[in-house]
């Protein structure tokens, strides 16, 4: 897929007919307009956000985008679908405590979307936690009749209620997260700008082509997000000049800058958006809200 996206003729974006700025790595730089507020909500379509090496930025992405679509009047619902909890935890609960999580949503009979889904600090965005519990889920699915599928239909009763469902994949590709892949209709692939990040892509996409082909034809890539970048740093310019070079339009023209706020706002168990409202971190995941609805 890589090499088809580097041979492919240069396809007309949304971008290609918006003012252009400069941006931080020197790309040119769509200038993305305020969407249009809803006049209703649904239905969701629902994101993946997918990076087989851990320290990417997938949970930091999934919760400063999803506020970030909240600020914008969107219904969001953030799915920790990680055994290690970082999403619950980076939004203030403590995933020990949780008497129901997904674990029970996907497993156990008589559980509903309604029992598991909790509100956050944030206007417009829900939780939907984890814990260690989802770590047996893999096995447990193995038996399950349609197993691919278990958390597109664990999922199906929150369509009309949301309009974007961010799923946070666990950094492996493992069960878990080809049932991520199954039940989205589109990825985001967080990549931290360094060359051993970049190698790992070729396997994702391999992945992401055979839940294509196999489960999910309508799942698509939306975009590769650059993230702790680092203009300082040759290498980082390098790798991301690498990643444009490969994948062209598939690469957002948001980047997220590497910054110690983001581990502040785990510990505050809050988005940046809320936590550091005027810093470039929270500017730089409202562009990129905007980006996504863009494309």
């Amino acid at each position: 897929m890589a090499e088809a996206a580097a041979a492919a003729p240069a396809r007309t974006t949304v971008a290609d007919r918006l003012p252009l700025a400069i941006g931080p790595t020197g790309r040119p730089m769509p200038v993305f307009p305020e969407p249009a507020p809803l006049t209703r909500h649904g239905p969701a379509r629902v994101i993946a956000m997918c990076n087989q090496k851990g320290g990417v930025g997938k949970t930091t992405t999934t919760i400063n985008l999803g506020a970030a679509f909240a600020e914008l009047g969107r219904r969001v619902l953030l799915v920790d679908f990680d055994p290690q909890g970082s999403l619950s935890v980076g939004l203030g609960v403590a995933p020990h405590e949780l008497d129901l999580s997904i674990y029970n949503l996907l497993l156990q009979r008589g559980v509903e979307l309604a029992d598991v889904v909790r509100p956050t600090k944030v206007a417009n965005l829900h939780l939907l936690p984890a814990n260690i519990d989802l770590s047996g889920a893999e096995m447990q699915l193995v038996t399950e009749v349609a197993r691919e599928q278990v958390l597109q239909q664990a999922l199906r009763p929150a369509y009309d209620d949301y309009d974007v469902i961010l799923i946070d994949c666990q950094p492996s590709l493992g069960l878990l997260t080809v049932n991520a892949l199954t039940a989205a209709h589109g990825v985001i692939v967080p990549m931290e700008c360094e060359y051993f990040a970049l190698r790992g892509l070729a396997m994702l996409t391999e992945t992401i082509e055979k839940v294509q082909q196999r489960l999910n034809p309508g799942l698509e890539i939306i975009g590769v997000l650059p993230s702790m970048y680092d203009a300082r740093t040759i290498h980082t310019r390098e790798v991301m000049a690498r990643v444009v070079e490969r994948f062209g339009d598939h690469v957002f023209h948001t980047v997220i800058a590497r910054t110690i706020r983001f581990p502040e706002t785990t510990v505050a168990g809050e988005p940046i958006t809320t936590y550091d409202t005027s810093s470039t971190g929270a500017a730089s995941f409202r562009q990129l809200a905007r980006e996504v609805l863009a494309r």
